[in-house]
């Protein structure tokens, strides 16, 4: 009998060429390297039309703005460096001190109003009660239509001598005569349109609102409060995020008003911004300025200026939403 000749088994680590250190790493294939290369390229072709409109229409005008915000530019000649000119002679002009004032009036005044009739309506809403899409449906259309050319015209006609507004005044015994015509009044009138927009941060709020916990609401019928202190209690602090974020977007939002102020204030002319500039919020100014009268330089430096203040208003809410918005897990 011949002797069996056995193989003993091949130990973990050694090699013909004697032991390896680590375990052997397998060679990548080309083709997976081949096939990664074109989802990436696919990835980059998709992206192109985005990358390409942000280049083209977001980040070139801002780069070529902000060059122009330090030269004299009048859209016909070629730019002229002047450096600081046009920042010293902004801050100098009162009529664009009177268009800083005339928009944060706007925004202090007129956005809180709108957050709150939002807020209100998105209340009434949340009740189940019949027809309540079609309610929703009517609510949210003037945020739809609202900022139109057409709807602006209209609005003016409403606001003007012996119209709408004004003969509903006489009833009441007030001859106040039409709000358009009134440099004091006429902005209360794109208050009153822009209030007439809640549409948008009402649906937000109708969002929030259903994600608070219908229990908290029993528990707080079980300990007798009432109405009022479950809102105060219960609902603000359930809904504070969502209130946070309507009033940043409603800020930046009021902060960039031009279409109304224009044409209710009277559009192309000597009174482009109102009677008195009594619209004369600093879009409707700054447009003045850059296509009115031709100085796109200083245009372009009150535009900087704009980016500049609402950054800073949008950090100052980001800073204070710790102190009053209360996130689920507890923390602010």
């Amino acid at each position: 009998m011949g002797s069996a000749v056995t193989h003993a088994p091949a130990r973990e680590g050694l090699t013909d060429s004697g032991p390896r250190h680590g375990p052997v790493k397998a060679p990548r294939p080309a083709g997976l390297k081949r096939r990664r290369r074109r989802e990436n390229l696919a990835g980059y072709l998709f992206m192109s039309p985005w990358i390409a409109g942000f280049l083209l229409l977001t980040a070139g005008p801002m780069a070529a703005s902000l060059y122009f915000a330090f030269t004299d530019y009048n859209l016909f000649d070629a730019p002229r460096w002047i450096g600081l000119d046009n920042f010293s002679e902004m801050f100098g002009d009162p009529r664009w001190r009177h268009s800083v004032r005339i928009t944060l009036w706007y925004v202090v005044v007129g956005t809180p109003i709108k957050l709150i009739a939002a807020l209100g309506v998105a209340l009434l809403l949340a009740q189940k009660r019949r027809g309540q899409a079609f309610y929703r449906a009517a609510f949210y259309a003037p945020s739809l239509i609202g900022a139109s050319v057409s709807i602006a015209i209209v609005w003016k006609a409403i606001f003007s001598d012996d119209a709408v507004v004004d003969r509903t005044q006489q009833l009441f015994g007030i001859d106040a005569g039409g709000w358009t015509g009134d440099p004091e009044l006429i902005i209360y009138s794109l208050m009153a349109l822009t209030v007439w927009q809640f549409g948008a941060p009402m649906v937000i709020f109708l969002a929030g609102l259903k994600q608070v916990p219908r229990e908290l609401y029993e528990a707080a019928d079980v300990d007798g409060a009432g109405k009022l202190r479950q809102f105060w209690n219960i609902t603000l602090p359930m809904i504070s995020p969502v209130l946070f974020f309507n009033v940043l977007l409603e800020t930046i939002h009021s902060f960039q008003i031009f279409s109304s102020a224009y044409i209710v204030g009277g559009g192309a002319g000597g009174n482009a911004c109102g009677p008195a500039d009594g619209t004369m919020v600093y879009t409707c100014y700054l447009y003045v300025q850059g296509f009115e009268n031709s100085r796109m330089g200083l245009a372009s430096a009150m535009a900087w200026m704009l980016l500049v203040a609402v950054a800073l208003v949008t950090a100052v809410l980001f800073w204070s939403q710790k102190r009053w918005v209360h996130y689920e897990e507890g923390g602010r």
